[in-house]
């Protein structure tokens, strides 16, 4: 792991590092995944095996900024507009879904169990600040007509946007 350098050689297969040049603080992400909208290096003769889906690249820092933007927004009914979250929406097996509330929560861990060995039980541990975190969740509530159904962001967007459907007569027919 790269702690604060940013300089680094590329081997690009043949064992020979080609060149040296800066990159931007997370530029060595985990395998497989892009981070911050980036395209790993492959080598030139290999093509990528899947072709990066850039509605759902870095959906982890959209979520984090609809939660600090929903927050403050005056208008909160526009900003799930902007968002594309529907207000109904359908599932790929056509179940409808209708947006009643969007909650929000923040959590703090202030403290942490740990098992004993033997499974005995558990010793509880306060954390020390630097080792307390700070998380929000985000659920969106639908309800199927029985039921409510939270979401999570992905899900809610991954919903066919049913909220303007209307039904109209269509002459001689």
């Amino acid at each position: 792991m790269h702690d604060d350098h940013h300089y680094h050689s590329h081997d690009h297969g043949d064992g020979h590092h080609h060149h040296d040049h800066p990159h931007a603080l997370g530029h060595n992400g985990p395998a497989g995944k892009p981070v911050q909208w980036q395209t790993p290096h492959l080598p030139h003769d290999q093509a990528q095996e899947s072709p990066v889906d850039l509605a759902s690249v870095d959906l982890d820092l959209v979520e984090t900024a609809f939660l600090e933007g929903f927050a403050r927004a005056p208008d909160p009914s526009s900003f799930l507009r902007l968002a594309g979250i529907p207000f109904v929406g359908e599932t790929a097996n056509g179940m409808r879904l209708h947006l009643l509330r969007v909650e929000t929560e923040d959590l703090v861990d202030v403290g942490a169990v740990m098992p004993l060995v033997g499974g005995t039980g558990v010793a509880y541990h306060p954390l020390p600040a630097r080792l307390t975190s700070h998380r929000r969740r985000l659920a969106f509530i639908y309800h199927d007509g029985t039921e409510q159904k939270p979401l999570g962001f992905a899900a809610a967007r991954a919903l066919a946007d049913r909220s303007a459907t209307s039904q109209f007569a269509v002459p001689g027919h």
